[in-house]
């Protein structure tokens, strides 16, 4: 059997040495400039749990005629290096959104993309509750070094980035099955995004409430999806990296995350058409996105031949 050698850079503006990694260079040295005593001292204070008290919801648009390449980039270093290598992000999955899947979503105008079929590609991460501000800090320095080597793939449009609070998870099944803290690792089948907006703080309070007693138990009973997450958006720092707008709906907006164990479009017709009809019906707010995808497979180009 052999080993193929690994370059010691991927992705877009890896400068790997194609040395096989590993050893004393692998380990640091005391003057490599990684304040490496540190590390003991900031993991023995503070917040260590498994709770998703965060996420990162990000969806993506790869320029036309960028997918494959984008698709590589992302996979082989950007999901790595710049979100799972980093200290409290404990969990990540991909998804994608065949041109099939586009088709699916509602409403026509959206407020979260426009046109409504725009985001392909979704990635989700868990944070650990009470980690968002030491995780903000390495993520912001991470990516402006990353961009700085050349490891960013510019040729995408951010439709729907945000650093997101967890509100709620309400399950089908009660105490059985997968928590919120396995689902990004179980291997559900489809996950289905909504985002509603309401009028104002008071108003998104009211509506957090009744989707966690009355909606959510009962569009879930039954039904395909194992649990719904429910996150509110977070303002990112001033520093962020340009090419990420400003969260809009901080203090008005709520993102839902089905996590389904069949193929959405089985039943896409007879559980998510019509979400809106509700909220409207209760004057609790706007859907102005429901979004289904699908997982990707690691390593892989599947479905990007899909897309367009």
């Amino acid at each position: 059997m052999s080993e193929e050698p690994r370059s010691g850079g991927t992705g877009a503006g890896g400068t790997g040495s194609g040395k096989a990694d590993g050893g004393a260079a692998g380990r640091g040295s005391a003057d490599g400039g990684t304040r490496a005593e540190l590390y003991g001292e900031l993991a023995s204070a503070g917040p260590y749990g498994v709770r998703p008290g965060h996420a990162l919801i990000t969806m993506v648009e790869p320029h036309p005629g960028h997918e494959f390449a984008y698709n590589r980039w992302y996979e082989d270093d950007h999901f790595y290096a710049g979100a799972m290598a980093m200290p409290w992000i404990y969990s990540g999955r991909r998804w994608v959104a065949t041109r099939e899947l586009q088709q699916l979503r509602y409403p026509e105008k959206s407020a979260v993309a426009q046109p409504v079929t725009a985001g392909c590609y979704l990635t989700t991460y868990w944070v650990t509750e009470g980690r968002y501000d030491e995780h903000m800090k390495w993520t912001v320095g991470i990516n402006k070094r990353l961009n700085r080597d050349g490891r960013v793939y510019q040729d995408r449009t951010h439709v729907f980035t945000a650093f997101q609070d967890h509100e709620a998870t309400v399950y089908r099944d009660g105490a059985a099955g997968p928590r919120d803290f396995h689902a990004l690792d179980h291997p559900y089948a489809g996950l289905v995004v909504e985002v509603i907006d309401t009028e104002g703080p008071e108003q998104r309070a009211e509506l957090l409430e009744w989707l966690r007693g009355k909606r959510l138990p009962k569009r879930l009973a039954g039904g395909p999806a194992a649990m719904v997450t429910v996150f509110r958006p977070t303002p990112l720092p001033s520093d962020r990296m340009a090419y990420v707008k400003q969260v809009e709906g901080v203090d008005t907006r709520l993102t839902l995350l089905w996590f389904l164990e069949t193929d959405p479009r089985e039943v896409w017709e007879r559980c998510f058409t019509g979400l809106d009809g509700d909220l409207v019906e209760r004057g609790l707010g706007r859907v102005e996105l429901v979004a289904p995808f699908i997982p990707t497979v690691p390593g892989t180009d599947r479905y990007v031949d899909q897309l367009r």
